[in-house]
This record gives C-alpha cells, sequence and structure tokens, in this order.
C-alpha cells in the first residue's frame, strides 16, 4: 500500500472513532496502535541483507534481524516485524535461532 493511502485510511479510521476529535488521553495509545510495521518490500530487503551477512549454516539470531530492521527503517525493530522476518527467512530454507516465543499464542496475529 503507497503511503498516500495508508494515511487517507488512518485519517478516516480515526475520523469514524473519533468525530468528536481525539481525547487527550488517547492520544499516546492511538499512536501505540499505529506504529509503522514493515512493508513487504522491507521484509525482503532486511533477510537478504542477513542472509548476505550469514556465512551458511549459521543460523540467523533476533538480534541480528532487529538490527537490520533498525538499520532499513531507522526505527527501533517491533516483535511483529522480527516475526515476519523470521517467517520469510524460514519460508526460505534459511535456519532462524531458537523457538520463536509467540508461536504457541493462538490470539497472536502475524501478518
Amino acid at each position: 500500500m503507497d503511503h498516500p493511502q495508508l494515511l487517507y485510511r488512518i485519517i478516516e479510521w480515526l475520523r469514524a472513532g473519533y468525530p468528536d476529535g481525539v481525547p487527550q488521553g488517547d492520544y499516546i495509545p492511538l499512536v501505540a496502535l499505529l506504529r509503522r510495521q514493515l512493508s513487504e518490500d522491507e521484509v525482503q530487503e532486511v533477510s537478504s541483507r542477513l542472509v548476505r551477512q550469514s556465512p551458511p549454516p549459521e543460523p540467523i539470531s533476533r538480534i541480528d534481524a532487529a538490527v537490520a530492521i533498525t538499520k532499513v527503517t531507522h526505527e527501533l525493530a517491533h516483535e511483529d516485524d522480527i516475526a515476519r522476518v523470521r517467517r520469510h527467512l524460514e519460508s526460505s530454507g534459511w535456519p532462524f535461532d531458537g523457538p520463536d516465543a509467540d508461536s504457541t499464542d493462538p490470539n497472536r496475529n502475524l501478518s
């Protein structure tokens, strides 16, 4: 999704949820909900960087993934984004270290 379309959808969502404006106490929770997520292109870019930097068959660590995400986005990595990079790497047959701690949570939305 391009940025103008995403911004439009966010504004429409805010207008629907807060027709009289956002109460001051809701600003911080809203920012947390609207945090940036990696695009599919960024997931592929991060994964490619990790693969190039990791000699086979060395697994890629969560820390390596978080650092690579931070370098691409210039923002701290979020657990959901690390999980998306992990799934992308694993689906390509690349080893990722340790079990995914959140994979047993049936309520977790991993898109």
